[in-house]
């Protein structure tokens, strides 16, 4: 099943995963890199627009794991 952002609440639970992810300072999962790339290409470009900006803001580092921000 897809895993979609139908508010800022849901990419806002995102950023945190993320977060305590690179926080713990393992490797990236790549379940979790699957799931997350699957939300930005699935969820309306308003949620991906801002999980991009609070990526960018709270866990920078993770963008070598997204890339830049699409073009949405």
């Amino acid at each position: 099943m897809p895993y979609k952002w139908v508010s800022n609440k849901d990419v806002d639970e995102a950023v945190v995963v993320i977060m305590n992810t690179l926080e713990e300072g393992k490797e990236f999962p790549e379940w979790l890199r699957r799931t997350l790339q699957g939300a930005i290409d699935d969820s309306d470009p308003v949620y991906v627009r801002y999980f991009y900006d609070q990526v960018k803001k709270f866990a920078p580092s993770s963008l070598k794991v997204f890339g830049e921000t699409p073009v949405v």
